[in-house]
């Protein structure tokens, strides 16, 4: 395999994941890849917990601020960029540390995506009517009935990925939680040693996810969605997004911050389960831990044998311990 070897830092939202990362680059002399679907968004700066220049100090951080608020980017999209800026990292000896909790995003890059049939019109048409006709939710409880792989794995309210799975299966008659399993047992794009951090006792992480809201509020994060709203409408895909919908509401309809906060919370906490589900069923063995103890010397230098061995594609993670 001619692509170098990857270090990926995954993990559920306030885990602490780019402070271990940006300490990961610093000692093994890396770079960071961006693998968050709202921080690569222009002005979506507060709500995501975009890095500041002040923490990155001199670690460069790839994949940050990449498209606007009105551009398309999708899972392969991401993956053609990221290989693009591993492929620049790796050519000046330095180390790719790919960052972020975006598991399909991930996936993409590792594992490739999934080939699937050109869009049916017909039936596309037919399944957006459903759609606005019954909700997402409504859509979501049907597919969870023929595809409860692929439902786990998608927000009840995402209508476009709900949309597409229920397309997959009136098209080929498989559900597309299943040909993804199927694919995700190929083999890897890159040899990943992979971390998903956590926080236990689980208590910790919600303390933290409090915390981290009300310092997004106290940074100006409702200034932030009211400029977002004026500029680019409601309708951008990353309005939608955990804790910026919530926002939006305060803005737009007038909820009480101290409302919209606890629906943010919410909300994240909910976003956590799913990312630990997605996580628990990716195929690249993951070592399961905490931001603490990632960064500690034993742990670091396991790291450096990887990236020095002649480890197998997919190899280095011990399993999740």
């Amino acid at each position: 395999m001619s692509r170098p070897r990857i270090v990926v830092v995954a993990g559920v939202t306030g885990a602490g994941k780019t402070r271990a990362a940006i300490t990961l680059a610093r000692r093994l002399g890396g770079e960071l890849v961006g693998a968050d679907s709202v921080q690569v968004v222009r002005g979506f700066d507060v709500g995501s917990a975009k890095p500041s220049a002040e923490e990155l100090g001199d670690v460069p951080h790839h994949l940050l601020d990449v498209v606007d608020p009105d551009e398309a980017i999708d899972a392969a999209g991401y993956a053609a960029l990221a290989d693009a800026a591993i492929a620049q990292i790796a050519a000046r000896g330095r180390v790719p540390i790919v960052v972020g909790g975006t598991g399909l995003w991930i996936r993409a890059l590792v594992r490739g995506l999934v080939a699937l049939p050109p869009v049916d019109p017909a039936i596309r048409e037919a399944v957006d009517a459903e759609l606005q006709a019954r909700g997402p939710a409504a859509m979501h409880a049907a597919l969870a009935a023929f595809d409860p792989s692929a439902a786990g794995r998608i927000h009840p309210q995402d209508a476009r990925r709900i949309g597409r799975a229920i397309e997959v299966y009136r098209q080929t008659g498989e559900p597309l939680g299943a040909l993804q399993d199927a694919h995700a047992k190929g083999e890897p794009r890159y040899r990943t040693h992979a971390y998903f951090l956590d926080r236990e006792p689980r208590e910790a992480l919600h303390d933290a996810l409090r915390t981290r809201i009300g310092q997004m509020i106290a940074a100006g994060w409702v200034d932030e969605v009211r400029a977002l709203l004026a500029r680019w409408g409601p309708e951008v895909r990353a309005m939608g997004s955990v804790g910026y919908r919530q926002m939006r509401e305060h803005v737009e309809d007038a909820v009480p911050i101290e409302e919209a906060a606890r629906r943010a919370y919410k909300a994240t906490r909910i976003y956590t389960r799913r990312q630990r589900t997605w996580f628990r069923s990716d195929p690249t063995p993951v070592i399961t831990t905490n931001a603490d103890d990632l960064v500690q010397a034993d742990e670091v230098a396991t790291i450096e044998r990887f990236l020095s061995s002649e480890a197998p594609a997919g190899a280095g993670s011990a399993g999740e311990r």
